[in-house]
């Protein structure tokens, strides 16, 4: 598989490190899994993108979809970028409605702040 991944429960949320490639051949099982935590619980996601390598339209959408499910669960989607995730988000003009993070740190803050 092209994406790997660790996932830590930590008070309120579930953080999602990820490595590899966010591609049509990985969103899907992304999807699902994700998917499937964010109804388990606790509802507010942050995905540690930082480590990604590559992410094209389909994993785009893939986030986009995974942000929409959190927001109906009651919950939020964080994303922390790299450079190369955030030029993909910006060219899409996606960065308004994915909350992209500096850190993990930092969107742990936000989620205790609001």
């Amino acid at each position: 598989m092209s994406l790997r991944g660790t996932r830590e429960v930590r008070d309120n949320c579930q953080i999602f490190r990820l490595t590899g490639l966010l591609d049509a051949f990985s969103e899907q099982a992304l999807r699902k899994t994700l998917g499937g935590k964010i109804d388990e619980g606790p509802k507010n996601i942050i995905l540690d993108l930082s480590g990604i390598d590559f992410v094209d339209s389909s994993g785009l959408g893939a986030l986009v979809q995974l942000a929409k499910k959190a927001q109906t669960a009651g919950g939020t989607l964080q994303i922390v970028s790299n450079a190369r995730v955030t030029q993909t988000v910006k060219l899409v003009r996606l960065e308004k409605f994915l909350a992209l993070q500096p850190s993990v740190d930092v969107a742990v803050e936000n989620i205790k702040s609001s």
